[in-house]
């Protein structure tokens, strides 16, 4: 049996997103072309009007990305490659005098975020 037994790289990595990044954001949903809306379609016909228009607002005037970025970077960040597919994730140590390991997944599109705590 042939084993192929070269090492992974793992780097560390912090999330950090460019305020240029930032800023484009910002600035298309302000350009956002709203759609007319069927008359009393509610979400019949997909996501409701008004909810989106609230929503966009929200992420153009209020979201604190930063804030989030932060909370993210409170985390161990690492990212590997595993054949040919780059992965992220967090290597957490347990606490207490006999942690268990513990291996956490998710898929999209789930977040590493909804098991913060």
């Amino acid at each position: 049996m042939n084993h192929n037994t070269r090492a992974m790289e793992i780097h560390p990595f912090v999330v950090e997103v460019a305020q240029a990044t930032l800023d484009d954001l910002r600035d298309r949903l302000a350009r956002t072309r709203w759609p007319d809306e069927v008359e009393d379609a509610g979400w019949d016909y997909g996501a409701n009007l008004g909810y989106m228009r609230d929503l966009v607002e929200y992420w153009r005037t209020s979201f604190d990305w930063r804030a989030q970025e932060r909370a993210m970077n409170a985390l161990p960040h690492f990212r590997a490659e595993i054949d040919g597919a780059g992965v992220h994730f967090i290597h957490a140590r347990g606490r207490g005098p006999s942690p268990m390991p513990l291996l956490i997944t998710h898929g999209w599109p789930s977040s590493f975020l909804e098991m913060r705590r």
